[in-house]
């Protein structure tokens, strides 16, 4: 085993970490398909408004049921059937048993920045935890207002980023689309109880909770139809509030770019140069950074939405000017017009890591350098800090604890 010095620079002369980023013999395997583990049996959510229809029916009832079922579900985010007293008492308990499985349980719930940012930990069947976190922005001079609900995808995640806890906690298990869509339904309530300040329902839904949504594509693009559906056979939202985040696999960002729905995506980036992201997003090995920013700008140009280029600023590892410079040039060389913007994420670190936020002289010189470059960019709004805010940190907890698996 050779013990020479890394090089200080990569091959393009941008400066790389002295020692690997991923602990040596500790580094986790990337995994794409997910392990098999018991999902919870199919819900309502799961199925097709055909696939509702003939379910009623089969059991006996008469068609128009299933409508009144879904309202309930989509429109007034009712999941437990004994509160429908529409229905008759002794079909409530058929309709329970047959469709309505529990799904989400919840373990805690923390809250912060007034009450306007609300972090959910639940237990999934099986054990495996998860994690959503509700954030309402009053309207300013500029902006209306808005709630904002980041939602998870899978249990755990495969994709091995040695810079996030989930990551390091590994892939358990894909959500089905039920336990997708009940998170937003669980948010819902929430807001209806007038438990956040000022907030009404659900306005935009990101998938930027654990897991890799592309990793989990079929049940993550059912659970959007079902967000986009007019009600009651659905949420009813814009696809335009909805962001589907992912670190580059590209054959999924290509299967989306392909479905006509008009969301947002959101490319983890994190580094312009194959020689760091190699390191940070282990993925990269396989789908690199110029194929990555290929297939963007292909859904960017098919679908006329603007992807948004994620990027978390780590001191000293990512955060030069000079790498700024370099992601500057990706963008503008596939295309002079505003088809990618930039979101800098000051780093939230995870309990006991190695890497922390940029110092503000150096963010500002990475914003600086994009903005000479004409490119759009913003530095996101953190949330959170102070009740386990970045991604898997509470489940992590909750593991440790013995809360769940």
């Amino acid at each position: 085993m050779t013990t020479d010095p890394r090089p200080a620079t990569s091959p393009s002369g941008l400066v790389l970490p002295i020692t690997p980023l991923a602990e040596p013999g500790k580094e986790m395997p990337v995994v794409v398909r997910s392990p098999r583990r018991t999902k919870p049996p199919k819900h309502w959510i799961d199925l097709s408004i055909e696939e509702r229809v003939d379910a009623v029916k089969e059991m006996g009832l008469p068609g128009f049921r299933a409508k009144q079922i879904s309202e309930h579900v989509f429109v007034h985010h009712d999941l437990d059937p004994e509160n429908w007293t529409d229905l008759p008492k002794a079909v409530r308990g058929q309709v329970a048993d047959a469709w309505f499985p529990e799904l989400l349980t919840e373990v805690s719930r923390q809250s912060c920045d007034n009450g306007t940012t609300v972090k959910t930990l639940w237990r999934l069947h099986g054990g495996s935890l998860v994690e959503s976190v509700l954030m309402h922005y009053p309207a300013t001079r500029h902006n209306s207002a808005r709630t904002t609900l980041c939602i998870s995808s899978q249990a755990g995640c495969g994709m091995a980023c040695p810079f996030c806890a989930t990551g390091q906690g590994g892939i358990q298990r894909n959500m089905a689309t039920s336990e997708i869509v009940a998170q937003v339904l669980a948010a819902d309530r929430l807001l209806e109880s007038g438990a956040v300040p000022g907030a009404g329902r659900v306005s935009n839904i990101v998938f930027m909770g654990m897991g890799e949504p592309m990793a989990n594509y079929k049940a993550v693009l059912a659970a959007v139809r079902t967000f986009i559906a007019p009600a009651p056979h659905g949420i009813g939202m814009s696809a335009r509030g909805i962001t589907i985040s992912t670190v580059g696999l590209i054959p999924r960002i290509k299967a989306l770019t392909e479905e006509g729905i008009p969301a947002t995506l959101a490319v983890s980036l994190h580094a312009p140069d194959d020689e760091l992201r190699d390191e940070l997003i282990p993925a990269n090995r396989r789908w690199k950074v110029d194929a990555l920013l290929d297939a963007a700008w292909e859904y960017a140009r098919t679908t006329g939405r603007r992807v948004s280029i994620e990027y978390a600023l780590m001191r000293d590892i990512n955060d030069q000017a000079d790498r700024a410079a370099v992601l500057a040039r990706q963008i503008r060389r596939r295309g002079d017009w505003t088809w990618a913007h930039v979101n800098l994420i000051p780093l939230n670190p995870t309990p006991g890591s190695r890497w922390t936020a940029s110092r503000p002289e150096d963010q500002d010189a990475f914003v600086a350098t994009l903005e000479r470059w004409k490119i759009p960019v913003t530095v996101r709004d953190t949330r959170g800090k102070e009740i386990d805010g970045a991604c898997g940190q509470l489940a992590a907890r909750g593991r440790a604890e013995g809360v769940g698996v």
